[in-house]
């Protein structure tokens, strides 16, 4: 069996606080990884921190905003200041704004654009110094299926998707040769408070619980040898295959 420890790795979990976030810092943590949580709500990221302390896990929490520069360079400076190093940035922070585009804001456009796309941008741009040092590192962007295809009403949303879809598959022939590996997970209806905005239509019992993308990002970060999955499409079992 594939050996899935991540004794002494560090990683940073954006949206940690809740959601996917929350359960992918869970398990990476509960496989050795010391954990930086990292989202804007310091309460949750304090519920968070306690329920991996309480596993004897080691976690940092980082408040921060990761549409604004300043506290996306803090961020990593604590990690590392505190860790001494990066091995893993999960970039899961995600907002969305969902209706007609003619309905669209100008203000929602810059907001979710500001959060899902420069977000990821500045993570990604402020961690590959560090990722560098390490013989092998990794970035996993947690993106959607709308990154890849389009549903009515999400016209905004789907923009940032495929926004972050095009930096990941650029990013990744950038880094390459540092030993970076670059991975996209692109998933359909998952049980998180957004997706009741996104599709109120769908039964919420048929939806992909935040474990399922957790497991996901343990699979991508624990692999070893010479294969790498660049991105991986997953669906509800409910829904229709190879659509």
């Amino acid at each position: 069996m594939r050996e899935q420890t991540l004794d002494g790795k560090v990683a940073i979990i954006t949206g940690a606080g809740r959601g996917i976030g929350r359960h992918i810092a869970l398990m990476l943590a509960q496989r050795g990884a010391k954990v930086v949580l990292a989202a804007r709500t310091e309460c949750q990221l304090r519920a968070v921190q306690k329920e991996i302390e309480s596993q004897s896990g080691n976690c940092l929490c980082v408040p921060a905003d990761i549409s604004i520069e300043a506290e996306v360079k803090h961020l990593v400076e604590r990690t590392i200041g505190h860790w001494g190093r990066l091995d893993i940035v999960v970039n899961n922070a995600a907002i969305g704004d969902f209706g007609p585009l003619v309905e669209t804001t100008t203000e929602a456009w810059d907001q979710v654009m500001a959060v899902n796309v420069r977000g990821t941008f500045l993570l990604c741009r402020e961690a590959i110094p560090y990722l560098k040092r390490q013989a092998c590192s990794y970035i996993v962007n947690i993106n959607s299926v709308v990154g890849i295809k389009g549903y009515a009403n999400q016209s905004l949303y789907s923009a940032s998707k495929h926004a972050v879809m095009g930096m990941s598959k650029a990013l990744a022939k950038e880094v390459q040769p540092d030993g970076i590996r670059v991975h996209a997970i692109c998933s359909g209806g998952v049980d998180t408070g957004m997706i009741g905005d996104a599709r109120p239509d769908l039964d919420r019992s048929l939806l992909m619980h935040p474990d399922d993308i957790a497991d996901l990002v343990l699979f991508l970060v624990t692999r070893k040898g010479n294969a790498v999955i660049d991105q991986i499409d997953v669906r509800r079992a409910a829904s229709t295959p190879w659509a």
